[in-house]
C-alpha cells in the first residue's frame, strides 16, 4: 500500500512535523521534511516525493506560493494543504490551484492517513487516464512520437507491461531520452508500486560505485563510520536504472554480473547475502558489441543485460515527430517563463526538420528554450534559431528547388560552414560509408576525403 510512497511534510511548526512523521512512518510511508516553502520546493526537486502535505501559512514562502510555483513548473505532484481553523476560504482557493484535499488544524492523524490514501489513489487513476489518452494521441507516458520508429518502440514497451523482465538494455545516442524509456518501463510495469533508483555510472568514481550500488558495513573502509544500504537494497520491490553502464570498470562489471546471475549480493565488508529483489534497466550511448571486442566491456555481462534490448532512434530518423515535440516544448517554456509564443513560422520549421540534430531531443529542447527566453515574441522565426540550423535549411532548399537552383539569401552565407554542414549530413545519413556519401554529394570519394580532412571531420592520413 504505502511502503513505496514518499510524503513531503512542509510546516514551520516542528511539533506538527514530528507528529506527522511518527504517524506516517508507522503507516509504512517514507517521510521527508521542510520548514518553509523555499525549502519545500528544493525538496520537491531533490527527493521527488509522491505527495506533499503543506501548511498555507509559513515564513519566507507559504503554501499558496508553493502551489503557484508547482503549477508554473507544470508539476502534477498531488498536494494536501493544512490550514488554520476558520481559514476555509483560503483552503478552497488552494484546491482551485490543484490541491487534492485540505485539513483544518487541529486535525486527527487518522484523518491525515485517510486523506493521503484517497489523494494518492485519485492521482494514480488520473495518471492512468492521461497515459491512455496520450497513447492514442501518439505518446507513451511522457514520450512523444507518432513516427513509425517510435510506434515500434511503443509496441515493445507495451509488451513489457505485464512482464517482470530481470534485465532490459536501452541503447541510443546521447539525448534520445533513454532515461524516459527507463522510467516508462518502471511506471507501466509490474514493479510500478516500488521505487525506481537511478545510478549515473559515469559520474561515480570507481572506488565509490560499489558502495553506492551494494552498500557497506560500518568500518568496511576509511570514513565508513556507519552502515549504509546500497541502491540495490533500497530499490527492493522496484527498479534500478544503471545509466551509462559502459563507463563502469571491468572489476565493477564482474560484481554486477555475479549479482545479476545469482540475484544475491553482499555489502562491502559484509558476509551476509542480500536478495536482489529489483528489476534492472541498463542504458548506454556506446556500441557495447564494439566495447566487448575492444576488451572494455565483459562479454558475459553484455549477454546477461541483452535479454531484452530497446534501441532508441535518433531524432534525425524521426523528423516527422519534430512538430509535435516543438509544440510540446513551446507550451512548457511558455508556462515556465511567462512567454506567449503561439507558433512556428514555415521557415523555422523547415530549418528544424532539415537539421540532423547530433544532440537529439535534448539539443532540440535547449534550442527552443533559448529561443523562447531570448528571441521569440509571438512567433518563432527562422532568424531566432542558431546559425547551424539556418545552414541546414539552406541545404534543404537545394533539394527542394532542384540542382543548381539554390537562391542566395539577402544576408549572405558562410560557404565553409555550409559545406561542413552538407558533408556531416551526408556522412551521418550513410552511416559513415564514404563512397555512398560521395555519391550523395555528386563528387568522387577522393574529393570527399579531401573536404572531410579540410574541415577537420576526419583525421588526415
Amino acid at each position: 500500500m504505502s511502503e513505496s510512497s514518499t510524503i513531503l511534510v512542509c510546516d514551520d511548526e516542528e511539533l506538527i512535523r514530528w507528529s506527522l512523521r511518527e504517524y506516517l512512518e508507522a503507516e509504512g510511508y517514507s517521510v521527508v521534511e521542510a520548514r518553509d516553502g523555499v525549502e519545500c520546493l528544493e525538496r520537491v526537486a531533490s527527493d521527488a516525493p509522491d505527495l506533499l502535505v503543506v501548511d498555507l501559512k509559513m515564513p519566507r514562502m507559504g503554501g499558496m506560493q508553493v502551489l503557484q510555483q508547482l503549477s508554473t513548473d507544470g508539476s502534477d505532484l498531488p498536494v494536501i494543504v493544512i490550514t488554520a481553523h476558520g481559514a476555509i476560504d483560503l483552503a478552497l482557493q488552494a484546491t482551485r490551484l490543484g490541491a487534492g484535499a485540505y485539513l483544518s488544524k487541529p486535525f486527527d492523524l487518522r484523518e491525515v492517513g485517510l486523506a493521503i490514501r484517497q489523494v494518492l489513489k485519485a492521482h494514480r487513476l488520473e495518471s492512468e487516464v492521461r497515459y491512455l489518452r496520450g497513447r492514442k494521441a501518439g505518446a507513451y507516458g511522457k514520450i512523444l512520437g507518432s513516427s513509425r520508429p517510435m510506434q515500434r518502440l511503443f509496441e515493445t514497451l507495451s509488451r513489457l507491461e505485464s512482464v517482470d523482465a530481470p534485465t532490459v538494455l536501452i541503447t541510443g545516442s546521447s539525448g534520445t531520452g533513454k532515461d524516459l524509456i527507463a522510467n516508462a518501463i518502471h511506471e507501466n510495469g509490474p514493479r510500478r508500486e516500488g521505487p525506481i533508483m537511478e545510478v549515473d555510472c559515469a559520474s561515480l568514481p570507481d572506488q565509490l560505485i560499489e558502495s553506492e550500488l551494494f552498500g557497506h558495513e560500518r568500518g568496511a573502509f576509511t570514513d565508513a563510520r556507519t552502515m549504509k544500504r546500497g541502491l540495490f537494497e533500497v530499490a527492493k520491490g522496484g527498479t534500478i536504472f544503471l545509466d551509462e553502464i559502459s563507463e563502469t570498470s571491468l572489476g565493477t562489471q564482474a560484481k554486477l554480473l555475479r549479482a545479476l546471475e545469482s540475484r544475491r549480493f553482499k555489502r562491502v565488508g559484509g558476509t551476509a547475502d542480500i536478495h536482489l529483489d529489483a528489476g534492472v534497466v541498463a542504458a548506454t550511448n556506446r556500441d557495447l558489441e564494439g566495447e566487448v571486442e575492444a576488451g572494455r566491456f565483459r562479454q558475459d555481462l553484455f549477454y546477461r543485460l541483452n535479454v531484452i534490448r530497446i534501441d532508441v532512434p535518433p531524432l534525425r530518423e524521426r523528423t516527422g515527430d519534430i512538430p509535435t515535440l516543438v509544440e510540446h516544448f513551446l507550451a512548457r517554456f511558455n508556462a515556465k517563463f511567462g512567454r506567449h509564443v503561439q507558433g512556428v513560422s514555415d521557415d523555422a520549421m523547415m530549418r528544424l526538420q532539415a537539421y540532423d540534430w547530433p544532440g537529439n531531443v535534448r539539443e532540440l529542447r535547449n534550442v527552443l528554450e533559448r529561443a523562447v527566453i531570448m528571441e521569440a515574441d509571438e512567433m518563432l522565426l527562422g532568424t531566432h534559431l542558431p546559425r547551424e540550423l539556418g545552414l541546414a535549411g539552406m541545404a534543404a532548399s537545394v533539394g527542394e528547388h532542384g540542382q543548381g537552383s539554390f537562391v542566395l539569401p539577402a544576408e549572405g552565407i558562410d560557404l565553409d560552414e555550409l559545406e561542413r554542414s552538407l558533408l556531416r549530413q551526408a556522412v551521418d545519413r550513410t552511416d559513415g560509408n564514404q563512397s555512398a556519401a560521395a555519391r550523395m554529394l555528386g563528387i568522387s570519394r577522393y574529393a570527399l576525403r579531401y573536404r572531410l580532412e579540410k574541415h577537420g571531420l576526419i583525421e588526415p592520413r
